[in-house]
């Protein structure tokens, strides 16, 4: 459900396309222009190639100087960074989640109940 509402105005201005007329969920993809992906996924590689990440720097550790992840304790601190990791693969684990069932039933918050062709329901009638 939308919690929050959606942005006035344009989208993409050139296109007439506004935020309320993008549908929720997996649906938005092919809504969205190419060129609004393509910042997306620039802006993505930005981020990711800014940083230098390469095997004997900090980065590397995942110690981006961020002090809500380190501690002057190198144990708190190796503890707190493989919390934060496995936070994130949990994380990662949900959305995938929610991707499919979007795709099953056309809403990440949609209702199992209603989705009739569920294989969960196979022997349903014995």
């Amino acid at each position: 459900p939308e919690i929050t509402g959606k942005f006035p105005g344009y989208l993409s201005p050139s296109a007439k396309l506004a935020f309320s007329d993008i549908p929720n969920g997996l649906a938005a993809i092919s809504k969205v222009p190419s060129g609004g992906w393509a910042q997306i996924l620039g802006y993505m590689a930005y981020c990711e190639i800014s940083q230098d990440q390469s095997a004997g720097t900090p980065a590397a550790d995942g110690d981006f100087g961020w002090k809500v992840l380190t501690a002057a304790d190198p144990e708190e601190k190796t503890k707190k960074l493989a919390a934060e990791i496995a936070n994130g693969r949990l994380a990662m684990m949900a959305i995938i989640g929610m991707f499919f069932q979007d795709g099953l039933t056309g809403s990440a918050w949609g209702d199992w109940a209603n989705y009739s062709d569920s294989p969960l329901r196979a022997f349903e009638s014995e």
